[in-house]
């Protein structure tokens, strides 16, 4: 394996170890939502998971190794980035919704760079679409809008 398959091959899986982070992040998040935003963020989390598995596609189609660990370890990072001092010790603070959307919007915006990266590579590596690609790209982007605007909404009801 050439370096720079060596380099792509770290670069996929700590994007694949944000992604597994994203997708538990994105579960939990539509699953504490009301009814009046959790249908948006049910689909949010819906297609952040399917984008994960086109990870895992494009990965395999690259013949990059998945490693199990890192995944594995953003799972676990996830589950204790819940254990943050939000002010109460049983309950979601108020500030949580807003947190939360920040921090799914900052994930999509590190997936969006990824499916770039990996775009302008499929300019000369025919084992990349570039369709498929920018139709990724144009999914992140409509899923920053919509976590964004939530978000917004979510600040503007505290401060």
């Amino acid at each position: 394996m050439s370096g720079a398959e060596k380099l792509l091959a770290i670069y996929l899986n700590d994007h694949l170890a944000g992604a597994t982070v994203g997708r538990e992040l994105a579960r939990r998040v539509a699953n504490t939502w009301s009814e009046q935003h959790g249908e948006q963020l049910r689909r949010i989390a819906e297609e952040i998971a399917e984008d994960r598995t086109s990870l895992v596609t494009i990965m395999r189609r690259l013949g990059v190794r998945l490693d199990p660990l890192k995944p594995a370890l953003g799972w676990l990072g996830e589950k204790v980035g819940r254990l943050k001092l939000n002010g109460r010790l049983f309950t979601r603070s108020p500030l949580s919704p807003v947190l939360e959307l920040e921090a799914m919007r900052l994930g999509v915006e590190g997936k969006a760079a990824g499916w770039r990266t990996l775009r302008s590579r499929a300019e000369h590596d025919n084992r990349l679409s570039t369709a498929e690609l920018d139709g990724l790209i144009a999914r992140a982007a409509k899923q920053i809008d919509t976590l964004e605007r939530l978000r917004v909404e979510s600040a503007s009801a505290l401060m």
